[in-house]
């Protein structure tokens, strides 16, 4: 073969490549045109039939957010000793229910799943209700991690109002504190967290209480006629009241404050109705507080 011939079947290779090449680039180029185009005609799905983004796919919490559905509620809980009566996850099944009647209340609004880890007490010595088999705490500063991290990204995935609500008293200051550092770092940005602390304050439900005849003795603090009626009410087969009369005999710590046995599921109830109440009265004063100012 001369040198003629060789540069000739050189430049013919190298032509081919170069068409291979861009031949290539094009499949390439007209695939992602292609995956672009199928993504904006198909991921476009109508809002889902519930308000809990557990049950969600991401595009159905993407067109809700589109849709106008910028507020999330955080619902956080806790697994903790409840006397011998209740289950451990008392909190997580009265804020869980109380979180769903909030959002529906308010329209517009999805609820995250329940953060059930929480602060519980120190652990050597054990305080407070991690002397109690079953409880599971977590420090403070790794709960509040944890509500930034929630908070954060919910913000970027668009939503604009993040509501925490608490149904363990452990979980207040975490909360206060991380809803007022990001609503003061996100200042200007047109989002803000705000902790919900009216639904945990108990003065109206003692009061409704009172109204029905019951003491401090009676109501308690922990465990006694206000959680165990709100279990009742929400999930019954949480509370097993026979066990009280045992208890009566027996000189071991029963985990419980006042006179757990006088609750019933129509307390339940009526002490709901005044948490809900409050928890929607306070966010939607803020919701109506940036209707009037606008976007940020």
């Amino acid at each position: 073969m001369s040198d003629h011939q060789a540069a000739e079947v050189i430049g013919n290779e190298t032509h081919r490549r170069r068409s291979l090449w861009l031949t290539m680039a094009s499949s390439v180029f007209a695939l992602i045109v292609t995956d672009m185009a199928f993504a904006q005609n198909t991921l476009t799905v109508p809002i889902p039939n519930t308000i809990n983004m557990a049950d969600m796919t991401w595009v159905e919490v993407r067109s809700a957010i589109e849709h106008g559905y910028t507020v999330a509620i955080v619902p956080t809980g806790g697994i903790e000793q409840n006397g011998a009566h209740m289950v451990l996850g008392k909190h997580d099944y009265i804020v869980r229910n109380a979180a769903n009647r909030v959002a529906q209340e308010l329209g517009r609004t999805l609820v995250t799943p329940v953060v059930s880890f929480v602060p519980e007490g120190s652990y050597d010595p054990p305080s407070g209700n991690m002397q109690f088999p079953g409880t599971l705490g977590v420090p403070e500063p790794a709960f509040a991690q944890v509500l930034e991290g929630i908070a954060r990204s919910l913000k970027s995935a668009g939503f604009k109002t993040i509501c925490f609500i608490g149904d363990h008293g452990g979980n207040q200051a975490s909360q206060a504190a991380v809803a007022a550092r990001l609503t003061d770092e996100w200042a200007g940005q047109g989002t803000i967290v705000l902790h919900v602390a009216d639904y945990y304050l108990d003065a109206a439900q003692i009061e409704y209480l009172r109204g029905k005849g019951e003491t401090a003795a009676t109501i308690g603090v922990h465990a006694g006629i206000i959680d165990t009626s709100e279990l009742l009410a929400v999930h019954p087969q949480g509370v097993d009241l026979s066990r009280l009369a045992v208890l009566q005999a027996n000189p071991q710590p029963a985990g419980h404050s006042g006179d757990p046995s006088r609750a019933s599921a129509e307390y339940g109830e009526a002490l709901l109705e005044i948490r809900i109440n409050a928890a929607v009265r306070q966010i939607r004063a803020v919701l109506q507080v940036g209707q009037v100012q606008g976007p940020r």
